[in-house]
């Protein structure tokens, strides 16, 4: 058995925004920070054994503060790294929606079947967090870890969990600093909360 929380990173400026961000680092800003001292305090009376992050920025920072009260270490796992999104990257919805509007609908209405040039598709990235998922599992046997992500792993995480298919993407929210928790036996995965924001109600904006 594996009890895994999935964390998204705290806010960055193109969170607030609503730019993508893909493969670039953005940092996170101080109401991110305090999010993530949020989610830590959230987490602090579980036995955590490992907290992992994707290597960007925004994760790694966000693990750091998480992982603090705990004593640990962030491993970085490259499985994890948010969906590159090529030359939307920098980009709000509106701006993708005007410059791409064929590729802009495809994601929205059918995002397992979009492609972008330089970028990655959904099912490659779900074939990578699912290798990660399954090293995650042999190394952390009866054990609880943390992760932290980014948006598009988290929702392919949950909808895995869940047994639904990449076109459901969007039935799925993943907040900024929103909290997950999954547990997984041999044979099946109980999603027993999912992008929990509760322990933000007080936080700064």
């Amino acid at each position: 058995m594996l009890r895994l929380f999935v964390v998204r990173h705290g806010e960055t400026v193109w969170v607030r925004e609503r730019r993508f961000a893909g493969s670039r680092d953005i940092p996170l800003t101080e109401a991110g920070r305090r999010q993530c001292a949020a989610v830590a305090r959230a987490l602090a009376g579980s036995v955590v054994a490992a907290v992992y992050a994707s290597p960007l920025e925004r994760a790694r920072t966000s693990a750091e503060l998480i992982a603090k009260p705990h004593g640990l270490p962030v491993r970085v796992a490259p499985a994890f790294a948010e969906m590159a999104f090529g030359p939307w990257e920098g980009l709000t919805g509106e701006e993708v929606r005007t410059r791409f509007p064929e590729a802009w609908e495809q994601w929205r209405s059918a995002p397992h079947l979009c492609k972008l040039a330089g970028g990655d598709t959904l099912s490659g990235v779900a074939e990578r967090v699912a290798a990660g998922l399954e090293e995650l599992r042999e190394a952390h046997a009866g054990q609880t870890v943390v992760l932290v992500s980014h948006a598009i792993v988290a929702r392919v995480i949950v909808l895995a969990a869940l047994g639904l298919g990449l076109e459901r993407l969007w039935t799925v929210d993943a907040a900024p600093a929103g909290i997950t928790e999954i547990e997984y036996q041999p044979d099946w995965a109980t999603v027993h909360r999912m992008n929990t924001v509760a322990h933000l109600d007080t936080v700064a904006p």
